[in-house]
């Protein structure tokens, strides 16, 4: 049974979960990824003229929300996290901190995504209210927590568009699922312009392998102009 999946650029056919393409168990270690499609020239001159311009007009901006969350908190102000990028390679995604520094912080947060991946239930975000710094929920909510990403766009390992890098490992996807590392993870995408949270995990991977195969300078832009009108009309759960 098939059944149509709205998105910000058309409709997107999915299986029904009980059906075919959705059964399978996780990555074995001898599964293959598939082959990376590489970065167009067009794409990542566009990544490093955007990032490039976006830093330089940004820089006192982000230097002030740099200080802000030092003197407001202990620790430093921007947060690196390991994830899985293209081809299953891994890299350190920047971002400002929002929450009070603990070790076990990522442990947990990777536990949180490992749930999610089981359940068909749109994402839910988890209750971080008490370790969230003071103005941490204003940072998150505009989305300016991640704007250091652009320095992961100009060294390469991000884009700004692609699929979101998130905790999950290699071994934690079904086979169907690891198109979405064929090509740069990015800053926003398909899913963050299509409803974000009020999708299921799943939809999520849909949308990223959508992205995969129809990956166009046209389809960048109208993702990267639907982003600023999703975070400027506050939609951004």
């Amino acid at each position: 049974m098939e059944q149509p999946l709205q998105t910000a650029e058309g409709t997107l056919t999915r299986r029904d979960r009980r059906g075919g393409s959705f059964v399978g168990s996780r990555v074995a270690e001898a599964t293959p990824l598939p082959e990376c499609l590489g970065t167009p020239w067009w794409k990542r001159g566009c990544d490093i003229v955007g990032a490039s311009l976006l830093l330089c007009l940004l820089l006192p901006f982000l230097l002030a929300v740099a200080c802000y969350i030092r003197i407001v908190s202990k620790g430093p102000a921007l947060f690196f996290q390991r994830r899985v990028g293209e081809g299953g390679k891994h890299f350190n995604i920047i971002k400002f901190r929002t929450m009070d520094v603990r070790p076990e912080a990522t442990a947990e947060h990777r536990v949180y995504v490992e749930r999610l991946t089981t359940q068909d239930a749109p994402i839910e975000k988890p209750d971080h209210t008490n370790r969230i710094i003071p103005g941490g929920n204003f940072l998150r909510r505009n989305s300016i927590d991640e704007f250091p990403q652009l320095l992961n766009v100009l060294i390469g390992t991000m884009s700004l568009v692609g699929p979101r890098p998130d905790l999950l490992e290699i071994e934690d996807y079904e086979p169907w699922q690891l198109r979405r590392f064929a090509v740069l993870p990015g800053m926003t995408g398909l899913w963050q312009v299509s409803g974000k949270n009020r999708l299921t995990f799943r939809e999520m991977i849909q949308l990223d392998i959508q992205y995969v195969e129809a990956r166009s300078f046209a389809l960048d832009l109208r993702i990267l102009l639907k982003t600023f009108s999703v975070v400027v009309q506050q939609d951004n759960d």
